[in-house]
């Protein structure tokens, strides 16, 4: 193609106009053709298709029926092969009771800082969904043929969340912790008389001073890392920045521990799932420990659906909550309330007396007042620890109450009290402010005055910083009666609770019971390793402490828990040993559901 024929193409181009009445003609064209088709085949043949309507009505049916009989075999179809599971990821909110004033698992002493340590930390052993002691460090556990020397294994892929290895130095290093006195710990456990060695990365060794048949239930305790910690002088350790910025080693590591409202102790833990965790990875991504200092605040915070669920609720809270939002739980744990007798003071110090109370107290009337579910205690063990010949304490007599009192020298006088020597007998019984507590105050004393007792009753509100309720009333022993839980764990050693060597201000025996047969019977069953044996000991010990009656069993504690429908969490078939081991299976908690595709 020449350069002309090219130049004149280009020139013919730029001479195009746009003919706006041509385009007008077009379009009227067009508008009267499809208004003429419209008259010819759509007006013009409306009668004939009135005269069709109901075949056309019937074609319409069927389609429909079949468009709709195939959507149902495709739903069908789907519910073989897709199923609901729980979903992977998202925040789970627990409310809890505070304060929180450290994350140090050495010093956790409320409900929220010992859930947060067992979140945040790990332990050589924790417990099963029965109830029994499983490995989460430890992968074995031996003892030699003297009973005193256990060899223990970790598992060698454990980290702490700074990404350094877990080893036994920890372990030994925390020991070491627990038994130094001006660290001032809150383990209950006495480590002064056991040494522990770390013998190599993988292997501990503890060596006893004597055969202790519990000692593995004691292996329970929080390790904390060496790494960090070595160089802080141990009196200053609960005043480290650890306790704000802990390194754990659990499923969860913390991102924040923020403040929400001082003046109310409200707090709020923010963690994350820890992705290194040697147990696997959790289903929940984020977990959320809200921290309240009421139960009040609590009960609040679920009906304005701040949190999926809550924990440290009383039998009275159960009955506020909401129960087609969330669904409430309640689980038997390894703990007892008791009435404890102060055996060494006042008219207490006579049997009679003691076993007159023990015959006067109607626990099934306390139990009554309490959601369904609460089992009896009538021993210094929880139900189900011990077999065999098992004693059962007396039962409610409120005549042989009378007689008991009577042979004492208690007579009731013209006014109904029970008086002797012109003096009238009188009972201080004192309480932790709790809910359930008060309750089984209120129900005991009302019992007991129509005795002839004159009941002096005392509530004491541990968060109440004018009083110190440890020293005041539990070392000083400052009551008559104390209602109080004892925590008496998977093991049936109740050695620290019954034995004489206890009684004393910085020991746990809070009745200062002494007895020559009840002391032996507890040494005989810690110091050998037959459960048959142990399991006769305690039986004997049971009997002697049912004579004695420096105690009367009230019910088994339990632990309450409110959670969403919607929400896979706490499993009330579990068998908990304390209300921290609904963490047990934390891994596989979950908020809300997803539609997966079933595996052939």
């Amino acid at each position: 193609m020449n350069d002309d024929d090219e130049s004149n193409r280009w020139q013919k181009l730029r001479d195009t106009r746009v003919n706006r009445k041509v385009i007008n003609k077009r379009v009227r064209r067009a508008e009267d053709v499809t208004l003429r088709h419209a008259r010819k085949f759509i007006i013009k043949r409306w009668s004939n298709i009135r005269e069709v309507r109901w075949n056309i009505l019937a074609w319409s049916v069927t389609v429909g029926v079949l468009i709709a009989a195939t959507g149902l075999q495709v739903m069908w179809y789907q519910q073989g092969y897709r199923t609901s599971a729980t979903a992977l990821g998202g925040t789970y909110a627990e409310a809890d009771l505070g304060p929180v004033n450290t994350l140090d698992p050495l010093f956790a002493s409320s409900h929220a800082e010992e859930s947060l340590s067992r979140l945040l930390f790990s332990r050589l052993f924790t417990y099963d969904a029965s109830g029994h002691l499983k490995g989460d460090l430890a992968t074995s556990m031996t003892v030699d043929s003297t009973g005193k020397i256990y060899t223990i294994k970790i598992r060698p892929d454990a980290t702490w969340q700074d990404g350094y290895r877990l080893t036994t130095t920890d372990v030994a290093f925390t020991v070491g912790l627990l038994k130094n006195p001006a660290v001032r710990s809150t383990n209950p456990e006495d480590w002064s008389r056991i040494s522990v060695k770390a013998v190599d990365d993988t292997t501990l060794q503890f060596t006893l001073p004597a055969v202790i048949a519990a000692f593995p239930y004691a292996l329970t305790f929080p390790v904390v890392p060496e790494h960090v910690l070595s160089k802080v002088e141990p009196n200053s350790l609960r005043e480290n920045m650890f306790s704000d910025s802990p390194v754990g080693s659990g499923p969860f590591k913390l991102r924040l521990l923020q403040d929400v409202d001082t003046s109310r102790g409200m707090k709020v833990a923010q963690l994350e799932r820890n992705n290194s965790y040697y147990g696997g990875a959790s289903k929940i991504e984020f977990f959320q420990l809200h921290v309240y200092s009421t139960q009040e605040q609590i009960l609040s915070a679920l009906s304005n659906g701040e949190v999926n669920a809550a924990a440290d609720l009383s039998s009275s809270d159960t009955k506020q909550i909401d129960t087609k939002r969330y669904k409430v739980e309640t689980t038997p744990i390894k703990s007892g309330v008791y009435a404890l007798f102060n055996t060494t003071k006042g008219d207490l110090q006579d049997k009679n007396v003691r076993r007159a109370l023990q015959s006067g107290t109607n626990t099934s009337a306390i139990i009554s007042q309490m959601p369904a579910g609460i089992p009896h205690l009538d021993l210094p063990f929880v139900n189900g620890q011990l077999t065999g010949d098992v004693p059962t304490a007396p039962p409610y007599d409120k005549a042989n109450a009378s007689k008991l009192l009577d042979e004492a020298g208690w007579h009731l006088d013209s006014n109904g009290h029970r008086v002797k020597d012109g003096r009238q007998l009188k009972l201080s019984v004192v309480t932790i402010k709790d809910d359930d507590y008060e309750r089984a105050l209120e129900t005991l004393a009302g019992q007991w005055r129509d005795l002839g007792i004159k009941i002096d009753t005392v509530v004491i509100d541990p968060s109440d910083t004018s009083t110190n309720a440890v020293q005041e009333t539990l070392q000083s022993r400052g009551y008559d009666v104390l209602i109080y839980q004892l925590t008496i764990g998977a093991d049936p050693d109740v050695y620290a609770y019954w034995h004489s060597s206890q009684a004393n201000p910085l020991g746990l025996n809070l009745s200062n019971y002494s007895d020559t047969i009840a002391d032996d019977a507890l040494i005989s069953a810690r110091t050998r390793l037959e459960p048959g044996l142990r399991n006769a000991k305690y039986i004997t010990f049971s009997k002697q402490w049912l004579a004695d009656a420096p105690a009367v069993g009230l019910y088994q504690s339990v632990a309450y828990y409110a959670s969403s429908y919607n929400d896979q969490s706490y499993n009330d078939k579990n068998i908990f040993v304390s209300q921290y081991d609904r963490y047990q299976d934390v891994l596989y908690w979950s908020v809300g559901s997803r539609t997966v595709y079933k595996t052939p």
